[in-house]
């Protein structure tokens, strides 16, 4: 595949993205690896999206992509803990929250065009991963960051956002300009969510 090229990202009903995946155990050789890391990194990019899980392009291995260069309005980043998260690989991922506060907020999905809804989420994660190139890895994430990190480990689970989603704040992504502000309040009180 040359360099340029991409693949599609898989919609919600395809298979890959109800399966748990296959934690990755070498099936890959490094050159295949990093050539398949970079290439979720350019799906992820052309979509545009802060994060890619193999099943997305229905490859069922435990490997995903996150970077988030987004800058949000700075009232938007305050209320939603939103800074840059540089670009880094996650390999057989698991997180668990590191105490009780949760944060919700729309979030979308690249395998879920069109449609955004609100999530409530662990707002503070620690993640145990191995990188691309076999380290073990231990960070830990908070606010926006956090829920990038449970979104794509999710993914691995064969777990969509929709899954957790209030059902009631779903909107297509052309109404979701009336509910777009920092906080979810307004959107809370007319959707009855």
């Amino acid at each position: 595949m040359l360099e340029h090229e991409l693949v599609p990202i898989v919609q919600l009903g395809h298979p890959a993205l109800r399966r748990p995946a296959t934690p990755f155990e070498g099936q890959l050789q490094p050159d295949e690896l990093a050539a398949l890391v970079a290439l979720m990194r350019r799906v992820m990019h052309a979509a545009p999206g802060v994060g890619l899980a193999a099943p997305q392009i229905g490859i069922p291995l435990r490997i995903a992509v996150l970077e988030d260069s987004y800058v949000p309005d700075p009232e938007f980043a305050d209320l939603r803990e939103r800074a840059p998260l540089p670009f880094f690989t996650i390999v057989n991922p698991r997180y668990e929250p590191l105490d009780d506060r949760t944060a919700a907020f729309y979030e979308g999905c690249l395998s879920f065009e069109g449609y955004q809804g609100v999530v409530a989420r662990h707002h503070s994660v620690g993640l145990e991963y191995d990188d691309e190139a076999g380290v073990s890895c231990r960070r830990e994430f908070h606010g926006w960051s956090a829920r990038i990190v449970q979104h794509e480990t999710d993914h691995l689970n064969g777990v969509v956002y929709v899954d957790k989603a209030l059902t009631r704040s779903l909107c297509a992504n052309s109404e979701y300009h009336r509910w777009a502000e920092p906080g979810i309040s307004e959107a809370r009180r007319v959707l009855g969510f």
